[in-house]
């Protein structure tokens, strides 16, 4: 498995932006599907986006379309989640998370969370 580790949370108003980034450890990070969940105070984590292996294919939940957006560079090793126009409910802390295709989130590979703050 790789080893996670996101960064670029932070606190900022509401209509900015932040870009997240999620460090992979290990030479196989271009076997993974790649995805951002997040999980605000007293809710259940949910699906933010997913990038498949090229990069080829990302779906968005519809509550970030078309604000946030997932990338990923191979060569870095690295994911990121480019967020513009922040609200308050975005607010929560973000994961990053890695999983070979067809296989299930939860037996990948998770960060420890970076915490996104957006002021009203």
């Amino acid at each position: 498995q790789v080893q996670l580790v996101e960064s670029g949370g932070g606190l900022v108003q509401a209509g900015g932006s932040l870009r997240l980034s999620c460090a992979a450890s290990g030479r196989t990070f271009s076997s993974y599907t790649m995805g951002w969940f997040r999980q605000a105070p007293g809710k259940e984590r949910e699906f933010v986006a997913t990038i498949n292996w090229s990069g080829g294919y990302t779906r968005h939940a519809a509550s970030v379309k078309g604000r946030f957006t997932i990338s990923r560079d191979n060569f870095k090793n690295t994911v990121y989640l480019q967020m513009n126009s922040l609200k308050p409910e975005d607010t929560a802390v973000y994961y990053c998370a890695a999983a070979l295709t067809g296989s299930s989130w939860d037996h990948g590979s998770w960060g420890q969370g970076t915490q996104v703050t957006v002021s009203s």
